[in-house]
């Protein structure tokens, strides 16, 4: 229940996004998004416990690069519901970049399962048109992109504690998002948003800083602690889920058939990706299964952990 309960509040975050970019311009918002989420937090919880250069790197690429890209393209017209199916394709690249980079060799079954996720991002990508534009579909594909750019640095950083490493990140993203937003936005335009903020874009704030990342991050780093990264991480793909239709329901955003198998496509085939690697041991007599005897975790079941951890 408590999954189902994070994977929601991630999925309708993309809601709260959308009521937040109508009042405030994108990097003004995802400034004013990190800050909350990191202030008072980071001066309570203590350092990161990670070395510090994957805290700025994660938090320039993370923080900064994503999710300016992310909100320029939702405000520039991509609807909600999709902007949260189109995101999940940061697993194509992730892939990607773990074989050239990371020199891993993916099976069979995870290139099956990265072929129909590929498919359905094709899919999405032929519907284009004057309700879904191609500014908005490049620049959330670019955010899936720097997100899988991120993931390859989690894998290598291996925080030890999620909630404690992302509110750092926030507060290492703070300040870059309000210098850019003053340089690209302009001081004029920060004050009549600021100015003009009612209770909706308060409470998109509130939502997207205190239940989507603190509350959540919490919630699944209690999660991973107690049942493991394999057992949970594969709830993260019920986040397209209620993206698109908590947009449905709160926008009036259609859940047009096409939609609907591409986002079939799309979680199925990480889903398909996810499941290309070994096999868990047999339950005996009612035992949980358990790993055959090694020194090193399951490089697999980190990362599987590690790649759900900014979906939000």
């Amino acid at each position: 229940m408590l999954a189902v309960a994070v994977a929601a509040a991630w999925g309708c975050n993309f809601v709260a996004i959308e009521v937040g970019l109508g009042q405030m311009p994108p990097l003004l918002f995802g400034a004013l998004r990190f800050a909350l989420a990191a202030f008072p937090a980071v001066l309570l919880i203590g350092g990161p416990r990670t070395p510090w250069r994957w805290v700025l790197g994660i938090g320039l690429v993370l923080g900064v690069v994503k999710f300016s890209l992310l909100f320029a393209g939702m405000a520039a017209g991509l609807p909600a519901g999709l902007s949260s199916l189109l995101l999940q394709s940061q697993a194509i690249f992730t892939t990607v970049f773990a074989v050239a980079l990371l020199r891993e060799r993916p099976g069979p079954r995870q290139w099956a399962g990265l072929a129909v996720a590929v498919a359905g991002v094709g899919l999405v990508a032929s519907r284009l048109g004057s309700d879904r534009p191609v500014e908005g579909f490049v620049l959330v594909l670019a955010a899936a992109v720097a997100w899988s750019v991120a993931n390859i640095m989690m894998r290598r950083a291996a925080p030890p504690d999620m909630l404690r490493f992302m509110v750092w990140v926030s507060a290492v993203a703070t300040l870059p998002l309000f210098a850019l937003s003053l340089l690209f936005e302009g001081p004029d335009r920060i004050g009549a948003a600021l100015s003009g903020l009612d209770l909706s874009g308060l409470g998109a704030l509130a939502y997207i800083a205190g239940i989507s990342t603190l509350a959540g991050f919490a919630g699944w780093g209690v999660l991973i602690k107690r049942y493991g990264a394999a057992t949970v991480a594969p709830f993260s793909m019920l986040v397209p889920f209620f993206g698109m239709s908590s947009a449905a329901l709160f926008l009036g955003e259609p859940l047009q058939a096409g939609d609907v198998i591409a986002g079939a496509l799309v979680i199925g085939g990480v889903l398909l990706g996810a499941s290309g690697g070994g096999r868990a041991a047999v339950p005996v007599d009612g035992e949980p299964p358990r790993r055959a005897a090694s020194h090193e975790p399951d490089q697999r079941v980190v990362a599987a952990g590690r790649q759900v951890a900014s979906s939000a």
